[in-house]
């Protein structure tokens, strides 16, 4: 049976994973996803999971946009890379692909340390991204880091404009079930392999 490690901010957002699932919750934010992380892979050790799954809700820069999404690209949005790159002289890079490993929808994802609600910065993103949260970048870039594969699994649980205030709180329990469900079918959250990519 591999070993798969669920990784969620909130304990709400991993409420409806399979009893079984091994699940680490790590805080909001980049910062806390990073070293919540980091350190619980370290002291594993050689029984390190083969793939790290994070789940968790995720706002919507585009109208239209419903459901459980895997993630295929991941950007930090609130890191100056363009900027800094040409200040230091070479690129920094600071943008993930995901091998796809579902049959779920593929979406773009912008990570921050921002929640997101407002028309303006919504707007500004979408010409990047279709998604935004506040940690999917990081458990990327740390599994990297360890050398475990990683995915991403977003529901939609907000527009990321002036009502996601309102909306998350209210959404979050019910976007926890919707990504339970998924995984369900998926048949891979607690006792079978991830599907091979052909």
């Amino acid at each position: 049976m591999p070993r798969i490690l669920f990784v969620s901010a909130t304990a709400e957002e991993a409420a409806h994973l399979p009893a079984d699932a091994t699940v680490l919750v790590t805080g909001v934010g980049t910062m806390n996803t990073a070293v919540a992380l980091a350190t619980h892979l370290a002291d594993l050790g050689p029984e390190r999971p083969e793939r790290i799954v994070n789940v968790g809700t995720a706002g919507a820069l585009r109208d239209g946009l419903a459901g459980v999404y895997e993630i295929h690209e991941v950007l930090q949005h609130d890191f100056s890379d363009e900027f800094i790159s040409e200040m230091i002289g070479h690129p920094i890079p600071n943008m993930r692909q995901l091998l796809p490993v579902t049959h779920l929808p593929a979406a773009r994802l912008a990570t921050g340390d921002a929640f997101i609600h407002d028309s303006v910065t919504r707007e500004r993103l979408a010409e990047r991204s279709d998604l935004v949260d506040m940690e999917g970048y990081a458990v990327a870039r740390i599994g990297a880091a360890f050398d475990i594969p990683v995915t991403l699994l977003k529901q939609v649980s907000d527009r990321a404009d002036e009502s996601a205030y309102r909306t998350w709180s209210a959404a979050v329990d019910i976007g926890a079930q919707e990504l339970a469900r998924e995984l369900v079918r998926l048949d891979w959250a607690s006792s079978a392999a991830p599907p091979a990519v052909s």
